[in-house]
C-alpha cells in the first residue's frame, strides 16, 4: 500500500497541471515586454516619463491629423451660434466613408483659390444639383422650390440676404453662407470669382460637431432643422434656369 501511494505521488509530480504551464508562459511574455520597455526607456533621456510623454504626443498628433481637429473662430460671421474665440472640434471622418455634406451642416474648408488662403467655417445651404434662390415673397431663402426657415440660427435682426441671388450648385460643390449674414464673406461675395463662389467637396476638412471652449459654451452642433424638408434636386440645373439670371459680384 505504501509503495502504491508513493507511486501515485510520483505520477502526480511528474505531470504538472496545464494551468500552471500557461501561467508560467504568460509570466515570461509579460516580463519580456517589460524588459523591452525598460531597454527603450534607458535609451530615452528622462526614462519612462519621457517615453510616456512621447507616446501621448504621438497619439494626439495622429488624433488631430486623422480624426478630430480643433479650430478657433476668428470672426463673428457665424454668430450667434459661434462666437469670436470659440474653439470648435471638427470631425474629420464625417465625410470620409461615402457620406457627403448635407444642407444645414456647419463645415470647415480650405478656401485656397476660392475664398482666400485660409480655412473657413460656414453653413451648407446648397449641395450639388441644388437651385438656391433669395428671396421668396416672405424674404426667405428657397432651395429646390422649398422655403427654408432659418430663424433658429440666423443672427437676430439679419435678413437671409440683403441682395437677391439665383444660383445652380454644380455637382461636387457646395454653396455656403455665414449665419451672421450682415458680417459674413461667403458664397454670395464670390459668385463672379473663379469657381463661382462654390466650394469643392474635396476641400472640406470636416464637420464642426462640438464647441469645446470656453467650457461655459460647451455644446454639440447639430444640423439645422430648417433644411430637413428640402426636396432632393430634380437634376442638373443651369444658373438662372428659373428665369432669373445669377447675380455676379454680390456683397453681403
Amino acid at each position: 500500500m505504501d509503495a502504491e501511494a508513493q507511486h501515485t505521488e510520483r505520477d502526480r509530480s511528474s505531470h504538472p497541471a496545464v494551468s500552471e504551464e500557461i501561467s508560467d508562459t504568460q509570466g515570461v511574455e509579460g516580463r519580456s515586454r517589460f524588459a523591452l520597455v525598460d531597454r527603450v526607456a534607458d535609451r530615452v533621456p528622462g526614462g519612462r516619463i519621457s517615453l510616456t510623454v512621447l507616446f501621448c504626443l504621438l497619439s494626439l498628433l495622429l488624433l488631430t491629423r486623422f480624426v478630430i481637429q480643433p479650430f478657433q473662430i476668428p470672426s463673428g460671421s457665424m454668430e450667434p451660434g459661434l462666437r469670436i474665440g470659440d474653439r470648435v472640434l471638427v470631425n474629420k471622418l464625417a465625410y470620409r466613408f461615402g457620406a457627403e455634406p448635407r444642407r444645414g451642416d456647419v463645415v470647415v474648408f480650405d478656401g485656397t483659390g476660392y475664398f482666400g488662403d485660409a480655412d473657413y467655417i460656414k453653413r451648407v445651404v446648397g449641395v450639388g444639383g441644388d437651385h438656391v434662390v433669395c428671396c421668396d415673397r416672405q424674404g426667405r431663402i428657397e432651395v429646390n422650390g422649398r422655403s427654408v426657415d432659418e430663424l433658429t440660427f440666423l443672427y437676430p435682426g439679419n435678413e437671409p440676404s440683403e441682395v437677391p441671388f439665383d444660383v445652380a450648385v454644380p455637382d461636387g460643390t457646395l454653396f455656403v453662407l455665414g449665419d451672421h449674414r450682415g458680417d459674413s464673406s461667403d458664397s454670395r461675395d464670390h459668385l463672379g470669382s473663379p469657381g463661382g463662389g462654390m466650394i469643392p467637396v474635396g476641400d472640406v476638412i470636416g464637420r464642426a460637431d462640438w464647441i469645446a471652449w470656453p467650457l461655459g459654451h460647451w455644446t454639440g452642433l447639430e444640423r439645422a432643422d430648417g433644411y430637413a424638408r428640402v426636396p432632393a434636386a430634380a437634376g442638373p440645373l443651369l444658373p438662372g434656369s428659373s428665369g432669373r439670371e445669377a447675380v455676379d459680384g454680390v456683397h453681403g
